[in-house]
């Protein structure tokens, strides 16, 4: 071979490899992760489905620069150590801009880690405990409220406004769970009250008959319940067929229909009760999404909703400019008006003001609010 046609080849190749990644840079890559299967599915899906339709609305308008959009889909089943091999893999081989997830705080926390080590903004749409945010990341945001401001609001509701002052703290050893429990447990403790009785179950059981006679004997006249629908529905069933006569309270994760079923039927959410963000779709300024996402033939349950706006705020943020800097000085900096309402965040990440009321339900389990 001549010369030349060594150059040329050697040219050749030096081409194809810098065509490569400027192939990959067509599109605008961003992460959805969360639980696609497994137990908690359904809130992964619910947060893709609100991504996907936004991101489908920003593509018809042209997309970021003149490129379109393009989601991967990052399964985690709300597994740590899951969460960190798809964060590895939005990285490494996806080569993602920006990540919107995970869901549970414990995949989110481990995952976090790897995308602020590679610069990459993560926006979680649903992950509450307050680690996420209070390690100093610059690349981590949160696209809803934390366990502490929840506690607050849970501890006043059940001192104060349910009167109940023998309260069982029950959690599911997992980050969201107990973080949630612990903050609850602190925020009475303030108040001057003892926990009668302060116990972990684990994720995956669903025979809790133990438990109940626990909370029995512990004289509870309250349980607060720090977890998910697939223990916390179940729970609520055995509770209310050992004839307990105790107010049920729980977090954000409860506001789903799921809850109705997984409870043993409406009959039994009598005298339950759950905290999270006044429900978005009573909210009229959120017609317009909730318009749009019928007509696309998408549900727009809850966490739907906050999928959209996570959206939002992630594309805001690229849209600023390419390099993290830019994109994380401008979510400091900007409100979103959002599907969720206006959101504003602080230096470490959180939404600002961020509010929880609580809500009860009716006969048909549909959730009503506490006024």
């Amino acid at each position: 071979m001549s010369y030349v046609s060594k150059f040329l080849s050697a040219t050749a190749i030096a081409s194809a490899l810098l065509l490569a990644p400027a192939l990959a840079a067509d599109t605008v890559k961003i992460g959805v992760a969360g639980p696609y299967t497994g137990a908690n599915a359904t809130f992964g899906e619910q947060v893709f489905a609100g991504v996907s339709a936004y991101v489908n609305e920003v593509n018809a308008a042209g997309g970021i620069d003149g490129k379109q959009i393009e989601l991967v889909k990052g399964d985690d089943a709300c597994e740590p150590k899951q969460a960190v091999a798809v964060a590895n893999r939005f990285v490494d081989q996806d080569k993602v801009q920006a990540v919107i997830g995970h869901f549970c705080s414990s995949s989110t926390i481990p995952a976090s880690e790897i995308y602020n080590d590679a610069g990459i903004l993560e926006m979680a749409p649903a992950s509450t405990n307050p680690t996420v945010t209070e390690r100093g990341l610059e690349t981590v945001f949160r696209g809803c409220g934390r366990d502490d401001q929840q506690a607050v609001v849970a501890g006043g509701f059940i001192l104060d406004t349910l009167k109940r002052d023998k309260i069982a703290l029950i959690h599911d050893k997992d980050t969201y769970g107990q973080g949630l429990v612990d903050a609850v447990k602190k925020t009475i403790q303030a108040r001057g009250v003892e926990p009668v009785l302060y116990e972990g179950l684990t994720r995956g059981e669903r025979d809790f008959n133990a438990l109940v006679t626990k909370i029995k004997s512990s004289g509870a006249n309250a349980v607060y319940f720090g977890g998910l629908i697939p223990e916390g529905g179940p729970l609520i069933r055995q509770i209310r067929e050992q004839g307990l006569d105790v107010i049920f309270i729980s977090g954000d994760s409860f506001a789903q229909k799921e809850l109705i079923a997984a409870a043993g039927g409406p009959a039994n959410l009598k005298d339950v009760y759950y905290s999270a963000t006044p429900d978005p779709l009573a909210d009229p300024s959120t017609k317009g999404v909730q318009d749009a996402l019928k007509a696309a033939g998408i549900a727009p349950a809850n966490y739907t909703l906050y999928g959209y706006a996570n959206a939002q705020a992630v594309v805001g943020a690229l849209k600023a400019g390419a390099d993290i800097e830019t994109q994380t000085g401008w979510l400091r900096s900007n409100t979103v008006d959002s599907a969720i309402g206006k959101i504003t965040w602080d230096e470490k990440g959180d939404i600002k003001d961020f509010q929880f009321v609580f809500y009860d339900f009716d006969d048909q389990g549909n959730p009503v609010l506490v006024k």
